[in-house]
């Protein structure tokens, strides 16, 4: 469960969006040349990912936004709470990064302005190095929605529904450490990482994943198909606090207990269980 846990630790609790950002400016954009772009800048309905090839990126999930004077304003979270300006401009996008201080009735203030274009491709090379954390951008918030509103169930659901890349309706440890290892870009950009170093971050997100995805089928997968299953996910999650005891149990001590229950005793002891 940990490439999971992982990424459910990023979900923004209470989000309250006035306004998505417009499906026609999501997806990817470039400036300068769409073969060897100086910067990339992806954009969710919550959230925008921006990547130069030169110095830090930049993730700002959007706590809140709204419609002011033809742009689209993200508001982050956080003490500073980071803005981004959006607007479409012909077939090209502008943005706008206000300072920290700058009032909301005098947007954009003195912050630059920056255009990008669309480009029929992401160069391969970029798209090795982005292409799974831009994915599980957009899987963030669709888990945000499934588990949103308390149903573990539907939570679990949502988590299946996204991974499962392969389409079987369960989770293998190959789908499981997909997700880990875009959580570990999404922390990375989120950091401030450069291009530079986000190669080696995400190899060790990358060992870290697989490994955590292989214990986690191991330790859930109770039919041993080497997948995961909803049921298997649920188990002992959904219907919390559902299962009862039996009135014939009894507690038992020292010189009472027979054979079975010192071979209980030990295997508990062996679990740690017992002190």
């Amino acid at each position: 469960m940990r490439p999971v846990l992982t990424l459910l630790a990023l979900l923004l609790p209470g989000i309250a969006l006035a306004q998505p950002v417009p499906e026609a400016l999501q997806g990817a954009w470039f400036q300068g040349d769409c073969a060897r772009p100086e910067a990339m800048l992806n954009l969710t309905a919550r959230a925008a990912a921006r990547m130069p090839r030169r110095g830090p990126g930049r993730l700002l999930r959007f706590a809140a936004s709204r419609e002011a004077g033809g742009w689209t304003i993200g508001t982050g979270r956080g003490p500073e709470a980071p803005r981004l300006m959006l607007r479409p401009a012909g077939e090209a996008l502008e943005t706008v990064e206000p300072e920290a201080k700058a009032r909301e009735d005098r947007l954009p203030g003195e912050a630059p302005l920056s255009r990008w274009h669309r480009c029929a491709g992401a160069p391969p090379a970029l798209a090795a190095l982005h292409g799974e954390g831009v994915a599980v951008m957009a899987v963030l918030e669709h888990l945000e929605a499934g588990c949103g509103g308390g149903d573990t169930q539907a939570c679990l659901g949502a988590v299946v529904a996204q991974a499962d890349v392969s389409g079987d309706g369960r989770l293998s440890p190959a789908e499981l450490a997909r997700l880990a290892r875009g959580a570990a870009w999404l922390v990375a950009v989120q950091e401030g990482m450069t291009a530079e170093n986000l190669p080696g971050a995400l190899a060790a997100g990358a060992l870290a994943g697989q490994l955590a995805a292989r214990l986690a089928v191991d330790g859930l997968d109770y039919d041993g198909d080497g997948r995961l299953s909803p049921s298997e996910l649920a188990q002992d999650r959904a219907g919390f606090g559902t299962a009862r005891g039996t009135a014939e149990g009894r507690p038992l001590h020292g010189e009472a207990a027979g054979a079975g229950l010192e071979a209980l005793r030990g295997l508990l002891s062996g679990l740690g269980l017992l002190k």
